[in-house]
């Protein structure tokens, strides 16, 4: 039994060796060659790597593209104002019910007069009195009779009385609280009988022609719009506006650091709303540009985003600036105006290797 032991240890130990340390030598013996014909069968024939690479090829134009800035804003009224009483007294006007159309130098609320009428008629005899007085004084000046220094008093209380008449006359003209310009009442003016005092309101009158849309612009955006870039806007009733733009901010918020700009836009008939939601658009200045697929688009060895092209049946990198995306593919700028793009291939070959072009048609 021990030497049976033995002799099978090492019949094992010799059928290990010879699959590990032997097994190309066992792998010819079974298949009948040789151990240098095997390693020969193993070697495959090594490809040309000068040969030409086929690509397909898209001929490109650059052509004007049309681009702008999207942004969320509303509408604003062109005026909104809280008409005020300058003075106190009762209302003794009908009040005009919210809504109503108003021209400039229409009468909101009219107030009581109370005693102011018979303090501008003391006035006035005042200055009647002074006026006399003040005269007579000049006579007496020019004849000898009376100092200069009289006579000045006597012009100081004339000019004083005269300043006393016109406050009198300005008092009673706040009595009449008129319309400051064309507008809709946004609310009822104050009601008959009730007591109003310097600061009290009036009305509430709002003008909505023009109107307009206000929005904030990201501050790496701000330089690309100037005064009078056209723009749009898309109401969230569907009501779509075109105008220009207004004005654009010099100072940036605070908080979002975004620039105030306002589009305006006509609203004779009154049918755009104050606070309405709004997507905005503004056109940019037009630039020029390729319109490409988007899966034509690749990175080189740095990381840079770009295309490969046809140069003299050479590939060659070219980086690009994409603009904006479209329905049919994406907008980039930064290159030639006419160019061969690889549309299928490019990421097969590098930059300098020699390519096998079939051309397609550019389908914009």
């Amino acid at each position: 039994m021990r030497l049976t032991s033995i002799i099978t240890a090492i019949l094992v130990a010799a059928a290990l060796y010879a699959l590990i340390m032997e097994r190309d030598t066992l792998r010819a013996f079974a298949g009948g060659t040789t151990p240098e014909t095997a390693q020969l069968e193993t070697v495959q024939p090594v490809a040309d790597l000068d040969a030409p690479v086929s690509v397909v090829v898209m001929r490109s134009t650059a052509r004007p593209v049309q681009s702008g800035i999207v942004l969320s804003g509303q509408t604003e009224a062109a005026r909104l104002v809280e008409v005020r009483s300058e003075t106190n007294g009762l209302v003794i006007s009908e009040p005009i019910r919210k809504g109503q159309p108003i021209t400039a130098g229409d009468t909101l609320c009219s107030l009581d007069s109370g005693t102011r009428n018979a303090t501008l008629t003391e006035m006035r005899a005042r200055l009647r009195e002074a006026q006399t007085n003040y005269n007579t004084a000049q006579k007496l000046v020019e004849r000898g009779f009376s100092s200069e220094t009289d006579a000045m008093s006597r012009q100081a209380s004339f000019e004083s009385a005269q300043a006393m008449v016109e406050q009198a006359e300005t008092e009673i003209s706040r009595l009449t609280i008129n319309a400051p310009f064309d507008g809709i009442l946004e609310t009822d003016t104050a009601e008959l009988g009730s007591l109003l005092q310097p600061g009290s309101p009036c009305a509430t009158l709002i003008s909505l022609n023009p109107i307009k849309l206000v929005g904030f612009v990201p501050e790496q955006d701000v330089e690309s719009l100037t005064l009078g870039s056209p723009a749009g806007a898309r109401l969230i009733t569907g009501q779509v506006l075109s105008g220009q733009v207004s004005f654009l901010s010099r100072s940036a918020d605070e908080v979002t650091r975004t620039f105030r700009v306002e589009i305006e836009v006509p609203n004779p008939d009154m049918a755009i709303r104050d606070g309405v939601t709004a997507e905005i658009m503004i056109g940019l200045e037009g630039e020029t540009g390729h319109m490409i697929p988007q899966s034509s688009l690749t990175l080189n060895d740095a990381g840079k985003l770009g295309i490969r092209a046809n140069v003299d049946g050479i590939t060659r990198f070219m980086p690009v600036t994409l603009i904006r995306d479209d329905a049919e593919g994406v907008w980039v700028s930064g290159l030639p105006d006419e160019i061969e793009l690889i549309v299928v291939g490019q990421d097969f070959v590098r930059d300098g290797r020699a390519i096998a072009i079939s051309y397609q048609e550019d389908p914009a």
